[in-house]
């Protein structure tokens, strides 16, 4: 049974899948609670807030201590994936092993492989892009500080980034293929939505629109990953690399994590080749490497194939097949 397939292990109407998505906001929104309650109590306290910059991530973000910024900015996700597993348990009656992988358990070794392979990989260009231009840098590294950002990250990134895989690579990818019968609509509405997700970002309004063509790359190659491998696993371990290594090595003042990290990037950013850069030749390339790794074949009928709901056990047993 391949990764959609699995989707027919649990209840899995159209109107499900809408309640379920519903149900996972309210919990990103009930974990927010925390971070209205403590802007409430700075007004309380006589600071100085002006609510029609409510709206500006920037703005929101220069209210609070980096670190504790971050915990709020982190804290819905763990809402969201919370209300998921709530729902994919009790609404669809689906084990969260299936919505994971097509496996009969989670391979933790793909996890692990993908986080240190992309996280080494990530890294490296970091400390490249230091040696390159030094200048463009500030070493922005105190100890204190950075231990508590690394406690925050390590505990709360990773739930950030699975509630992300968990709701778009495995929820909605399952569901909208269970729905739709094939592998390309639930692909393509995936990666644009998860790309639409980011709008609100800072790096938008930074960058501009062209921004938008590498997270929704980004989302396509996370779901290639997904299908390609028949499961989350890689996509898991990528994007928590992602995230994490981001967080504690560079920050920059128009980015979407503002960390204690060890470096601060003070460079002007461009909307151009460094954008493009990694959608149409480093994740290329990861896909390579993971496909030579794992044995991937047959792309065409994985990425745009056909679903077909499996023959249940009762009904070959009524045929006298079993």
């Amino acid at each position: 049974m391949n990764y959609i397939q699995q989707a027919y292990l649990g209840k899995h109407e159209w109107w499900r899948y809408f309640v379920g998505v519903v149900i996972a906001i309210v919990g990103v929104g009930i974990f927010s609670i925390p971070h209205s309650v403590a802007i409430a109590m700075k007004q309380l306290n006589g600071d100085s807030i002006d609510m029609s910059k409510m709206d500006d991530m920037n703005y929101i973000m220069s209210l609070f201590e980096p670190n504790l910024n971050l915990f709020f900015v982190l804290l819905p996700f763990v809402g969201g994936i919370i209300f998921l597993f709530i729902v994919v348990k009790f609404l669809h009656k689906q084990s969260i092993i299936s919505l994971s992988t097509s496996r009969k358990k989670i391979d933790w070794k793909r996890i692990r492989f993908s986080f240190l392979f992309w996280g080494i990989i990530s890294s490296s260009l970091v400390l490249l892009g230091y040696y390159l231009s030094p200048g463009d840098y500030v070493f922005n590294f105190k100890l204190k500080p950075f231990l508590i950002l690394a406690l925050i990250a390590i505990l709360l990134v990773p739930l950030q980034t699975s509630f992300e895989e968990y709701l778009f690579r495995g929820y909605l990818m399952q569901g909208l293929g269970a729905i739709a019968k094939n592998r390309w609509f639930p692909l393509i509405m995936t990666s644009v939505v998860f790309g639409l997700m980011h709008y609100a970002n800072p790096e938008v309004e930074k960058l501009g629109m062209i921004i938008m063509v590498y997270y929704i790359g980004t989302g396509f190659f996370l779901g290639i990953m997904t299908l390609m491998d028949e499961g989350l696993e890689l996509a898991l371990g990528f994007h928590a690399a992602n995230n994490l290594f981001t967080a504690l090595l560079v920050t920059a003042d128009w980015t979407a994590f503002q960390t204690h990290s060890i470096l601060r990037d003070t460079s002007e950013p461009s909307a151009g080749i460094d954008i493009l850069v990694p959608v149409l030749v480093i994740f290329p390339i990861v896909l390579l490497v993971f496909s030579k790794k794992y044995g991937w074949t047959n792309w065409k009928e994985k990425l745009f194939g056909r679903i077909q709901e499996p023959v249940k056990l009762e009904e070959l047993e009524k045929l006298g097949l079993d």
